[in-house]
């Protein structure tokens, strides 16, 4: 093996230039992910000089891990690994071997690796990544979906199985943190992140770089310690036991690393579920509802005294009115796009601040009827046009996608 965490008080020539590659390029990796954005200014000078981008691009992808940015990272990511790896190879040529160096690199890339589990990990169990199908998703044609789209909507469908994505990603975590079982959550990242990867470039999702990356960690940690595996599950042959190298043999050093463990866990898991837990009830299903919740259709419109009638071209008449969030709705006028208005009721009052997201703010320039679950009617002045529209409630079961549920027990097929 070319890389191996038992000690070898010689390497070979070629284990010792893999090792500088491997080094150079994660060193860099993990530094240049969490402070690529302050060197913007030079990024995006090496973009237009070097690489002859030719187009405006910036550090901020706003939620994109494959921006043009992140691609010119890349590539000063895989030049430092080759010009380290030969100014390292040029000046350090007496070095008999790395032992300690891989024992700490390991540990860099452990850590990394168990935080990313357990970030990516709490967010999946407690349906913040991929939240339950909004309202406004259920009236969306299916071929209006983007590819990214239409894989958060299958995730988001079923919680129980967002749950049991993220249990895997942290229980590959959990495995990293006792040496023994390192191996074996190396592998476990392997398996459910090459899934993570796949779905990423087959439904066009921007965060194929870092998964790959992830990948590529895990298989470094497991191919530093895969003898065992392959003897046994390759070879059919029975496992020699073998000590792991560590710089340090004190026991007080091992007790406190222990110790180190324990707390550090506690804080992760704690940290997980407050995190997940406040976010979960402020953006998912388990969120209180606003007043007025669900979808309105918009029965009879009536704008400056004048009856508008429902034309599927017209751009301005209402169809539906989308109340999925607090303060926030959506109108969805009779040629299917879409507008967001701020939204603010006073049940007191039953009035309504109702103006668009860039407007000055509005103070009740609506009032509201609500003589029934099914029935509401808003009346006044919306951008400077008199308006009376009558509502009724589209019940969320008329979706097949809500309604369905789970079946023990299915005659045939419902594909539909």
């Amino acid at each position: 093996m070319l890389l191996s965490q038992e000690y070898v008080e010689q390497w070979s020539g070629s284990s010792k230039l893999v090792f500088r590659f491997i080094f150079c390029y994660f060193a860099a990796y993990i530094l240049l992910l969490f402070c690529g954005a302050l060197l913007e200014s030079p990024v995006i000078w090496i973009g237009e000089h070097v690489l002859g981008i030719d187009y405006f691009f910036e550090a901020n992808g706003y939620g994109s891990g494959d921006n043009t940015f992140a691609y010119v990272l890349l590539f000063i990511n895989a030049s430092i690994a080759v010009l380290g790896t030969f100014v390292w190879s040029i000046l350090n040529k007496k070095s008999k071997a790395y032992n300690k160096l891989l024992y700490w690199f390991l540990i860099l890339l452990r850590v990394s690796l168990i935080c990313t589990m357990f970030l990516y990990g709490f967010v999946k169990v407690f349906q913040i990544q991929f939240p339950s199908t909004s309202l406004i998703r259920l009236m969306e044609p299916l071929g209006n979906f983007s590819p990214m789209g239409l894989a958060w909507t299958y995730m988001g469908y079923s919680k129980g199985f967002g749950m049991f994505a993220g249990f895997m990603e942290i229980l590959g975590g959990l495995l990293l943190i006792p040496k023994r079982t390192q191996t074996l959550g190396a592998l476990v990242i392997i398996g459910v992140m090459f899934q993570v990867a796949m779905m990423n470039f087959m439904f066009d999702i921007p965060v194929k770089l870092l998964s790959v990356h992830l990948i590529l960690m895990a298989g470094v940690l497991f191919i530093t310690d895969s003898k065992r595996f392959l003897q046994v599950f390759i070879k059919n042959e029975a496992t020699k036991t073998y000590s792991y190298y560590t710089p340090v043999t004190d026991t007080s050093y091992s007790k406190t690393i222990f110790w180190v463990k324990v707390i550090g866990l506690v804080l992760l898991i704690g940290m997980g579920i407050l995190f997940g837990s406040m976010t979960e009830k402020s953006r998912s299903d388990a969120s209180d509802k606003p007043f007025l919740y669900g979808i309105w259709e918009a029965k009879r419109v009536i704008q400056n005294k004048d009856t508008v009638a429902p034309l599927i071209t017209d751009d301005k008449r209402w169809r539906y009115l989308v109340i999925d969030q607090k303060n926030t709705v959506i109108v969805k006028y009779m040629d299917d796009s879409k507008r967001y208005f701020k939204f603010k009721t006073d049940t007191t009052a039953q009035t309504i601040s109702m103006y668009g997201l860039h407007k000055d703010t509005i103070s009740n320039n609506l009032n509201y009827s609500y003589p029934s679950y099914s029935i509401l009617e808003i009346k006044g002045i919306l951008e400077n046009d008199s308006v009376s529209i009558f509502l009724e409630r589209k019940h969320i079961d008329s979706f097949l996608l809500k309604s369905r549920g789970f079946h023990w027990i299915n005659e045939r097929p419902l594909n539909k």
